[in-house]
């Protein structure tokens, strides 16, 4: 599945560059209009972030995402600053196909599997982004700012235990660069945890690394940068995308 991003911050649509907020680089599009581009196009799920809530969640949310939210719920993965059962019912009960849950995984992981089991796996995505050293992919939290030290393979475990569907892993180091995907990550996730479906996400540069990220097994792409630069149209990607599970089932 393509999962075409949008990232928000201060009301308008960016794209940071390896987590960095000083970083950031604005898109002169318009949101609703963007999003209404990508659902003409085919587009099943449109993944929102909320970068000043996922940075500071006590801060109120922008009202822009009152409005996305109602507008096009049934189409929108929202993450950004979810750390509470309060945000996650707030979210589901106006529309949201799926609650992306990153922090609070680290801290509350009792609070994950009681929200997994009451809300159902299907509306919950579980959102692990890690930097790499020593071949060890460690988890970073709040904003991609603190180092939790926890090894990925085994918060994996933990979520797959207590009945995660979903996960969306990003390589930190990826991350609005355009320079490839970390196949090699996804490709040993996917042999170690076959009940999960996996998001990647960050390095998308090309319409190959989409035909190489179906070849490895993923779910989900979610593509950023990518579209707003215009390497390729959603259309052309979403095309590639078929194009590939059509030939693994041949």
């Amino acid at each position: 599945m393509i999962i075409p991003a949008i990232d928000i911050l201060n009301g308008q649509i960016v794209r940071l560059y390896q987590g960095k907020y000083d970083l950031a680089q604005y898109y002169n599009y318009d949101v609703y209009d963007l999003i209404e581009k990508y659902l003409l196009h085919g587009v099943k799920i449109i993944h929102i972030v909320d970068l000043e809530s996922a940075r500071s969640p006590s801060n109120d949310r922008n009202k822009i995402f009152d409005k996305i939210i109602h507008t096009f719920g049934n189409y929108i993965q929202f993450a950004g600053g979810v750390r509470s059962e309060r945000d996650i019912e707030y979210l589901l009960l106006h529309g949201v196909k799926r609650v992306v849950i990153g922090t609070a995984i680290i801290n509350h992981m009792h609070d994950v599997e009681k929200w997994i089991h009451y809300y159902g796996s299907e509306y919950i995505v579980a959102a692990l982004d890690i930097n790499i050293k020593n071949n060890i992919n460690r988890i970073f939290i709040n904003g991609w700012k603190k180092n939790t030290n926890l090894c990925l393979e085994n918060v994996l475990k933990n979520l797959s235990d207590i009945g995660i569907k979903y996960v969306l892993c990003t390589d930190i180091s990826k991350d609005g660069t355009l320079l490839g995907p970390n196949l090699i990550l996804y490709q040993n996730l996917i042999k170690q945890f076959s009940n999960i479906y996996f998001q990647s996400s960050g390095g998308v540069c090309s319409l190959n690394d989409i035909i190489e990220l179906n070849k490895v097994g993923v779910h989900g792409v979610i593509l950023g940068k990518s579209l707003l630069e215009n390497k390729f149209t959603i259309l052309e990607a979403i095309q590639c995308w078929q194009k590939g599970l059509s030939l693994a089932s041949m």
